[in-house]
């Protein structure tokens, strides 16, 4: 017998309908003689209402009360569950954050998780219950509910699973596994079966919306086994992300590509050529709450050096008022911006073995006339910014090129 958690996102709950049809699923697994911990979201769309509501009210709500608030939509969908299940024979018992119990430190709205008690649900796991914890969801040390903030319930899903040694945690999604790229860009895009957490992890954070990064960083501290499935449709393995995949000399060179058009590039030029440059023009930066992502500074030349890095596109408007507030005062020569960038990154632990993988990107792109205007690498990553114009054309020519359209 093997004790597997999943967890449901709010499009799989998104109605009474869907709600049954995982009543169904949570029962075919429970015949298989599996024992089973369920998290899920609230139902989709609940969320933004609860907030739209507290901010017909005021501008910026206390944190605490909104927790409060948002916390109630996944307490609706796991008492709907439980009920579903008790309706076709299931047993099953639901539990809030706070009751199973999800501890967690007091930083409403984006909450880390501390320590959770598992006596709760192991006690109804021996019993032959299903259990059903809502996702997204703790309390702090005072007794204050506090909510996980984006990607929460896949954050609890994978914690309820290192907490309970349970043996996979599958994420049941509106897709049925990780691809290679956006099956939207590049139809010939295919579903892996396996990839490695610190290739997902790269995945996620260069623009794969399949799992949130603060999951995958959770299941790869802890070695649990994620699989990624669909909730729509029946069979499948899905994506299996775990420790390792496969031997190197059997691993492909690269493991999919990710591509991110909510990018913006600034640029300060003519700035001196000075040690403490770099924090001059970056402390406002992060001191605005800007976060940055690639950075290049240009090799100096009659003391002045040029600086360029890029942030979120959202951020664009924001850090060219900072920067150009501070020009002046760095002596700047001027400060420029682009917000019709985008990054492309090709991701794949098979870099570490395999030369020529940077040239052989450059010459794909050059042959398709696409400009690289920066690259930022890591141990098994290298990405580009290029014009947004370009993207899908860049992804589509390095899908190709590296093999990644094959059947497997």
């Amino acid at each position: 017998m093997t004790l597997i958690v999943q967890k449901y996102g709010g499009t799989s709950v998104g109605s009474p309908e869907r709600i049954r049809a995982v009543a169904e699923r949570v029962k075919a697994w429970r015949a298989q003689g599996h024992d089973l911990v369920v998290v899920v979201s609230a139902m989709s769309g609940e969320t933004n209402r609860l907030l739209a509501l507290a901010k017909e009210l005021a501008a910026e709500p206390d944190p605490r009360e909104l927790d409060q608030m948002v916390s109630t939509g996944e307490q609706v969908t796991i008492a709907l569950l439980a009920i579903a299940l008790h309706e076709i024979g299931v047993p099953a018992r639901s539990y809030t954050g706070a009751q199973v119990a999800v501890k967690t430190d007091a930083a409403y709205g984006k909450a880390r998780i501390e320590a959770i008690d598992d006596a709760r649900m192991r006690a109804d796991l021996a019993a032959g219950r299903v259990v059903i914890v809502a996702g997204f969801q703790g309390i702090d040390g005072e007794g204050n509910i506090t909510t996980l903030g984006r990607g929460g319930s896949d954050t609890t899903g994978v914690a309820l699973a290192a907490a309970l040694k349970a043996d996979e945690c599958q994420i049941y999604t509106d897709v049925d596994g990780v691809y290679t790229t956006d099956p939207r860009v590049v139809p010939q895009a295919r579903r892996l079966h396996k990839i490695t957490f610190e290739e997902m992890l790269e995945m996620a954070s260069l623009g794969s919306k399949v799992l949130q990064i603060r999951s995958v960083e959770f299941a790869g501290k802890y070695n649990v086994p994620l699989r990624v499935l669909s909730s729509f449709s029946e069979g499948g393995a899905g994506t299996l992300i775990t420790l390792e995949t496969e031997d190197d000399m059997e691993k492909p060179v690269i493991s999919g590509i990710a591509f991110n058009r909510d990018e913006a590039k600034v640029t300060v030029r003519g700035v001196p050529d000075t040690p403490g440059i770099a924090y001059r023009i970056l402390g406002p930066v992060g001191e605005a709450n800007i976060e940055i992502d690639m950075i290049v500074q240009n090799v100096g030349a009659d003391g002045l050096t040029d600086f360029t890095f890029t942030v979120n596109r959202p951020d664009y408007r924001k850090v060219m008022s900072v920067l150009e507030r501070i020009a002046h005062d760095i002596g700047a020569r001027e400060v420029s911006g682009d917000d019709k960038i985008a990054k492309v990154s090709l991701v794949g632990v098979g870099m570490r073995s395999h030369a020529g993988v940077a040239a052989k990107m450059f010459e794909t792109l050059a042959r398709e006339s696409i400009n690289i205007q920066m690259i930022s690498t890591s141990e098994i990553k290298i990405s580009v910014v290029v014009q947004e114009k370009y993207m899908e054309l860049a992804v589509r020519a390095l899908h190709t090129a590296f093999d990644l359209d094959a059947a497997v």
